[in-house]
């Protein structure tokens, strides 16, 4: 597999919206589900922009000839916080454990320390995701804490673990 790991452009709006459908359909991990998130093209293609010009938002997405692969995401906390920032990342179920999460990982921490001179990146994970935990460890991550029924699905709760990495 021929990937690439680059900022997501405005023209990537609506593949974006189409790729959070799938990899909300295919995993019980993320804070949404098979109906992604509620923003049309338009708002779609303002958020790209806007985080294109953000010195508060690193972005990135795998590519294959064009389709979205994966994304990976740090939002830079406010004041007395902007020494950290919060990781969010997916991947379509057909690449996961073929090296573009963690191509993406890499590419985004590499950018909060250098560019954005983070100190400390925080997640929240399902405690019941191995896979995801192992490769946050695989770059350093520690877990801090467990948030008792953090996620709701139906009727039933998940917990998550707090995990930073500290540069």
């Amino acid at each position: 597999m021929s990937y690439t790991i680059e900022k997501p452009v405005s023209g990537d709006a609506e593949q974006l919206l189409a790729y959070l459908k799938q990899v909300g359909s295919e995993s019980d991990n993320l804070s949404f589900g098979p109906e992604g998130l509620p923003f049309s093209v338009s708002e779609e293609r303002d958020f790209i922009l806007a985080a294109q010009d953000s010195k508060k938002t690193i972005w990135y997405v795998a590519k294959e000839n064009g389709r979205i692969l994966g994304d990976c995401n740090i939002d830079v906390l406010p004041r007395r916080f902007s020494h950290r920032g919060e990781l969010g990342i997916s991947v379509i179920r057909e690449c996961w454990n073929g090296g573009i999460g963690s191509a993406l990982i890499k590419k985004t921490l590499e950018t909060a320390k250098n560019e954005l001179k983070l100190e400390i990146i925080t997640l929240e994970v399902k405690s019941d995701n191995v896979s995801a935990i192992h490769l946050y460890e695989k770059f350093g991550f520690e877990k801090f804490g467990t948030f008792k029924k953090f996620f709701k699905k139906g009727t039933e709760y998940f917990d998550a673990d707090y995990m930073n990495l500290y540069f």
